[in-house]
């Protein structure tokens, strides 16, 4: 500073525009494979901030505007890229009443596109022109992304000119007189062109959450011709396909969102687009190779990375804010996706790839390398996972495993169970009679919990035909169970039955299910052990708990026959076959496929029932 104060005023631009040129070539040298762009970035602003203080300390003089206005424009990017909006705002006014007050021209009060436009049309000299036409593609890039289309729309006139006005920018005289002109941190021309494919996929996302599909598809075909990083355009890709499958063409969509990905194979929201796609068509098969295909892509270091192009200073993740183009580029985590893959897997009967899809996904989670994130809030809780798992290797015939994983949940939930539960009216909420120690977990949650973790243990020892223990483990469960009752409005608590289930009141619905299975594993045990007066008093506690389980009414039934009570069980066998069975799509996955027992053979019990008749 005390070599700068030796210098006579005439000499100071010639020092600023050095200080300028250094630091913008301090930017241009850097490493740019390293990680920490962020700090650079942070020492930048600093440096150019100060740059900026110095020359306007001084009354504004016309000799050395342009680098006034270059510097100005270069601290405003760096905002930017910090994501300071309000601070680029401010400079950016402070920047534009001194260029008014060199142009000698009165400021008037107006709509912000109506200022602009003023001071565009009334800056004549060549010098102030260049620069505020930096300085407007900054005032754009700061609405596009605090999203004020309207400002920008308003403006279109004067936007479309840039391009004319920019043919002939800085950079281009830099190369030609590199002592003589102040250099740029980005070429004017680079981010005019960022931030005309942006706007235009930004208008596209706000229209098609307007329902005004036809007139995105209008503002994507237009950006897809404009030159532009490959992301953005792998974008116009995936807005279209939104636009399709909004519009009742899948196949179309899944056209466009195919050509996104070829276009970047790192637009994993094109990918997670099909997924729904072939989700919403039924197609099973298609997701479950579009969902491993999304893992392998998330699994990639480069997709954890800033949303880039090029060499620019800024990450276009800043121009790309609009909350409509958010929610279309939403994508899952990676053990999100892993865990969609898993539960998908094993509900399409593919048994074994699906336990192998959540042995790993347990594997990621309690791996060091990993910590699961706010952003896997989507994610069961851990127990949930646990059960899931356990379900699978219980399909998959490996009961012994499948008794490990819900010894972990019991093991983990032994200490916090309440002593009861009382599940009360949706319109009074759920009040609980003590509380968890952890102060978070729902209590009724964990006890669901440990009753699915002995319920798959029962299962579990049937596969393994080790009756008496089974029936020990359902009894287990049902002890549970019947610490949970419900208060309606105005009433006392009373124990739950099947009438109290509605749509509304999921966690009645999960109780009566897991009550009938567990009541029918016990019954049935009972049966293997020739304790039959137990067994068909548990199948018949199970169907008055979850009157529709059909291997609990076949297996009544035959109680019933061995019984002699033949007539009872043709009876309730013709009726089973004729009810129909609602979905079990909102139950947990542990309870949509009973285990409970070996099954009857349909066809045996047909033949009895026509000797019956025939006799």
């Amino acid at each position: 500073m005390s070599t700068e104060r030796q210098q006579s005023p005439s000499n100071l631009p010639d020092r600023w525009l050095q200080e300028n040129n250094e630091l913008v070539n301090k930017w241009k040298n850097r490493d740019a494979s390293s990680r920490d762009q962020n700090h650079v970035i942070l020492l930048l602003s600093s440096e150019f901030q100060k740059l900026l203080r110095k020359i306007q300390g001084l009354p504004p003089l016309d000799d050395h505007v342009r680098l006034e206005l270059c510097v100005a424009y270069n601290v405003c990017l760096l905002s930017i890229a910090l994501s300071q909006m309000s601070e680029a705002e401010m400079l950016l006014t402070q920047t534009v009443d001194r260029v008014l007050q060199m142009a000698r021209v009165e400021p008037t009060e107006s709509s912000p596109p109506e200022f602009w436009r003023a001071v565009v049309t009334s800056v004549e000299n060549e010098a102030f022109k260049t620069g505020v036409q930096n300085l407007l593609c900054v005032r754009w890039a700061i609405w596009l992304s605090n999203c004020t289309l309207e400002a920008i729309e308003g403006l279109q006139e004067e936007f479309s000119s840039l391009s004319a006005g920019l043919d002939q920018d800085v950079t281009s005289e830099a190369r030609r007189i590199p002592s003589n002109v102040p250099l740029l941190l980005m070429e004017p021309r680079k981010l005019l062109e960022l931030l005309q494919i942006c706007t235009l996929i930004t208008q596209g996302a706000e229209r098609l959450n307007e329902g005004r599909s036809s007139e995105a598809l209008t503002a994507l075909h237009a950006a897809s011709s404009l030159p532009a990083p490959r992301i953005l355009v792998a974008y116009t890709h995936l807005l279209s396909g939104a636009c399709l499958a909004r519009t009742g063409r899948p196949q179309m969509a899944l056209h466009c969102f195919r050509n996104a990905v070829e276009t970047d194979f790192l637009c994993v929201c094109a990918q997670y687009q099909s997924v729904l796609i072939f989700r919403g068509l039924g197609d099973t098969q298609a997701e479950i190779q579009m969902l491993r295909f999304l893992h392998s892509t998330l699994m990639l270091p480069s997709t954890s990375e800033p949303l880039t192009a090029g060499d620019q200073i800024f990450s276009l993740s800043v121009l790309l804010r609009s909350p409509a183009l958010r929610s279309l580029l939403f994508v899952p985590t990676a053990l999100c996706v892993l865990h969609s893959l898993a539960q998908k897997c094993v509900l399409d009967s593919r048994v074994s790839e699906g336990v192998e899809c959540y042995l790993d996904l347990l594997a990621a989670i309690h791996s060091e390398e990993h910590s699961v994130s706010s952003e896997d809030s989507r994610l069961p809780r851990l127990a949930e996972l646990y059960l899931e798992a356990g379900t699978a290797l219980l399909m998959a015939e490996r009961p012994v495993d499948c008794m490990t994983l819900c010894d972990e949940v019991i093991a983990t939930t032994a200490e916090l169970l309440p002593e009861r539960v009382v599940l009360e009216d949706p319109e009074e909420g759920v009040e609980e009679s003590s509380t968890c120690a952890d102060g978070e977990q729902d209590g009724a949650a964990m006890l669901f919990w440990t009753g699915a973790a002995y319920l798959l243990q029962g299962h579990s020892c049937c596969q393994l035909q080790d009756w008496k223990q089974a029936a020990a483990h359902y009894t287990r469960c049902i002890n549970l169970l019947v610490k949970v009752s419900f208060k309606e409005r105005g009433g006392q608590p009373q124990i739950p039955t099947p009438d109290m289930c509605n749509e509304k009141r999921r966690d009645l619905q999960i109780l009566q299910r897991m009550k009938g299975l567990s009541l029918a594993g016990r019954g049935i045990s009972f049966a293997q052990t020739d304790q039959l007066r137990h067994a068909l008093r548990n199948l018949q506690l199970s169907l008055h708990a979850f009157p529709e389980y059909v291997n609990a009414r076949l297996w009544c039934g035959e109680l019933l026959w061995r019984f002699d009570r033949k007539s009872e069980a043709a009876a309730i066998w013709e009726k089973t076959w004729s009810i129909s069975i609602s979905s079990a799509e909102n139950m947990p996955m542990y309870l949509r496929e009973p285990q409970s027992g070996p099954t009857l053979d349909t066809e045996e019990l047909r033949r009895r029932i026509r000797e019956l008749h025939s006799g």
